[in-house]
């Protein structure tokens, strides 16, 4: 293996099987239709036997490499003659030089062939999150800022792109809309006020839910302090403002930071002491990365 390991931490655990098995089928059924592979059983003889390997083009974090294997054994579905040994070389939240073999494939050139884009697809894309997570973590390393991901995920991929950031170091917002409390804006205009907000969701879920609510400006922190609630979003504030609203909290809630914030930016927001920094852009907007599957020469 070529790549190294995750520098120390511990590796994240990966979303039940069922949930990959789900992406896949679809993903598959998606790309073969009624009709299958046209391409591949027009040209390619059942015959024909193919090695190769996927690689690295480019230096990144390695997430859902598993996924890519299951990929090449879901095609293969049992039918005589089209089975493919797959080697994994690397591990999920490992990071890989550019040309690292991330896995190796030796059978059925039709099996191989077919599964290709898919395999690539997943792979190339939560490497992608997970490459861009790392790039964050690494920047504020230095601080006790965690780096973590939102809702703004791509339907039906949630799962394993929360998966994907935590390959790369970095840590998960809420699941969905039914894991934790969010007041936003809106609710606030929703319900009357900061207060009476906090107060009715409070009394609904319990103290066992954490309650977050989003601010704007530094003199709505006193009412959400007031309140009780667990964490305030401090939305599209500026270094200075982020370094202030800290001092006001001092301690009495946890302090997340949001909006705005780039890979250039970030460093500036995790010294001002918050203790989150969330960035929708991990799973809505990180390139892929880039791999690729090299058949050798027959």
């Amino acid at each position: 293996m070529t790549g190294h390991a995750t520098g120390g931490r511990s590796r994240p655990e990966p979303p039940p099987a069922a949930v990959f098995e789900d992406v896949i089928r679809r993903a598959l059924a998606e790309d073969l239709g009624t009709a299958g592979d046209l391409s591949t059983t027009a040209s390619i003889g059942a015959e024909v036997r193919a090695s190769g390997r996927v690689v690295a083009r480019q230096p990144g974090c390695i997430a859902g490499i598993g996924a890519a294997a299951l990929v090449v054994e879901r095609v293969a579905g049992g039918v005589a003659g089209s089975a493919v040994d797959v080697s994994v070389e690397v591990a999920d939240g490992d990071r890989v030089e550019a040309g690292t073999t991330l896995l190796s494939v030796t059978g059925s050139a039709r099996t191989i062939l077919t599964a290709e884009r898919t395999a690539l697809n997943l792979l190339g894309h939560l490497s992608g999150i997970a490459t861009a997570t790392a790039a964050a973590v690494d920047v504020v390393v230095a601080t006790d800022a965690r780096i973590a991901d939102t809702r703004k995920t791509t339907p039906g991929l949630r799962a394993v792109e929360k998966y994907a950031v935590r390959c790369g170091g970095g840590s998960n917002h809420r699941f969905g809309l039914h894991d934790a409390v969010m007041l936003k804006d809106n609710h606030l205009a929703a319900a009357g006020s900061i207060t009476a907000a906090v107060r009715a969701a409070r009394d609904r879920v319990g103290h066992t839910v954490t309650i977050t609510v989003e601010v704007d400006r530094l003199e709505q922190l006193g009412e959400v302090l007031d309140a009780g609630a667990d964490i305030v979003l401090l939305d599209n504030m500026d270094p200075p403002m982020l370094r202030s609203a800290v001092e006001q909290v001092d301690g009495r809630a946890i302090t997340e930071a949001s909006g705005g914030i780039t890979l250039e930016t970030v460093q500036q927001v995790a010294a001002t002491g918050v203790d989150v920094i969330s960035l929708g852009w991990l799973t809505h907007s990180a390139p892929r990365l880039d791999v690729a599957l090299d058949l050798d020469d027959a």
